[in-house]
């Protein structure tokens, strides 16, 4: 198996932005203010964190177990 990449780039959907992040290993992340259109982006319906639904790589939990659905316990973290 390969090592977990941790880096991920992530794209705001709304003005195209881009940046570079770190992932944590053991926590999903719901929300993220983006630095230039201060949009708050929330994961995509079916996805478990932003990383996952607007970032270069997946988050390091589905890294390590591609066939699930999720990396938190929810499928879906609609508000």
């Amino acid at each position: 198996m390969s090592d977990v990449i941790l880096q991920s780039e992530i794209t705001c959907p709304h003005c195209g932005f881009a940046t570079v992040e770190t992932m944590p290993l053991d926590a999903c992340v719901f929300f993220y203010d983006c630095p230039s259109c201060n949009a708050l982006l929330r994961p995509k319906s079916g996805d478990c964190c932003v990383f996952c639904s607007y970032g270069s790589v997946k988050c390091p939990p589905i890294q390590l177990n591609p066939a699930s659905a999720t990396c938190c316990g929810q499928r879906d973290h609609q508000p």
